[in-house]
């Protein structure tokens, strides 16, 4: 099958596009330039790369219009972000594709409720990159009803890998928390540290893409979260890191309103964005529908990612 993925030097595209090729796929990788993907792979030899400004195009016009054009059975769309993006390529692939996939994320819920999350849970999303995820959601979910489109929408977690740095325990991307852990120094977390986060490794959500494809029956016209088994507390994730290096933990305790003045501003509301969500999702659709089936747990998946960071620094 011919599949163009957009966006494929990024992390998803980066385990992918390898596992596109491998199932016996002719792959197209579509990009703003032809940049190299995170980790090397023989795969990528015999992959197609086209350099399209996303942007730029979709201001002319014709963005849609030059993906229909490479004539591809399947679309992979990992870098869509605004509902006026998702209309115009759905408008030009209507009738044109058998399947049409689009990276979503969990963020289109927002305070977690009751967990597990499961996918039928309300759509009240409280960042704006969650309102706008979910708008595309209901779109791309109202033109499969409506008008046949064969989309699926896979939601991963937050994705982690090497050579990105992980979500850390006091939900930032900060690197040097896991560095303090590391030497057994003081980390104060937020509240008392039971919020929770739900990593997922970009091979993970790689596989649960081919997946999707490989039962397009159950897949088309549905929407799965695709996240590791397990939620981690922050706390729980900070004594996990702590033990890697051989230290008890040194975790100390504040309010929200006083822990938020030991940090920038910016760190600040990075963290109030992952703890106020505080997500911990069912993984249950996926692996009854398009047997979804997750390689790491998310302390394996952010452990690897830990690692590579030491060894690049």
């Amino acid at each position: 099958m011919k599949i163009v993925v957009i966006g494929g030097t990024g992390h998803i595209g980066t385990y992918l596009i390898p596992r596109l090729v491998l199932d016996g796929h002719e792959v197209i990788c579509v990009s703003r330039k032809k940049s190299v993907p995170f980790q090397q792979n023989p795969a990528w030899e015999s992959v197609t790369k086209i350099a399209i400004d996303r942007e730029s195009a979709e201001k002319e016009g014709n963005f849609g219009e030059q993906i229909k054009n490479l004539g591809a059975a399947a679309v992979i769309d990992l870098i869509c972000f605004t509902p006026e993006s998702a209309k115009q390529l759905v408008d030009a692939l209507r009738g044109h594709v058998k399947h049409f996939l689009h990276c979503g994320t969990i963020w289109v819920h927002g305070h977690s409720e009751v967990v597990p999350t499961k996918e039928t849970q309300l759509r009240e999303p409280i960042c704006d990159y969650g309102k706008k995820k979910a708008a595309i959601e209901t779109y791309l979910l109202a033109e499969a009803e409506e008008n046949q489109f064969p989309v699926t929408i896979l939601h991963p977690g937050h994705i982690v890998g090497p050579g990105w740095n992980p979500v850390n325990p006091i939900g930032t991307e900060n690197p040097e928390v896991f560095k303090r852990l590391a030497e057994g120094l003081e980390v104060v977390l937020p509240n008392l540290g039971m919020e929770t986060l739900h990593h997922v490794h970009a091979d993970d959500v790689a596989a649960a893409f081919c997946a999707a494809l490989a039962n397009w029956d159950n897949a088309a016209g549905e929407c799965f979260h695709i996240v590791s088994e397990q939620a981690l507390t922050l706390r729980g994730y900070a004594n996990a890191v702590s033990a890697w290096f051989g230290q008890k933990p040194n975790l100390s305790f504040l309010s929200w309103e006083k822990w938020k003045e030991t940090v920038s501003p910016l760190e600040a509301d990075e963290t109030w964005d992952h703890i106020a969500h505080s997500p911990n999702c069912s993984i249950e659709k996926a692996k009854r529908m398009i047997h979804f089936n997750p390689q790491y747990t998310s302390l394996q998946a952010i452990e690897e990612a830990v690692n590579h960071l030491l060894k690049i620094n």
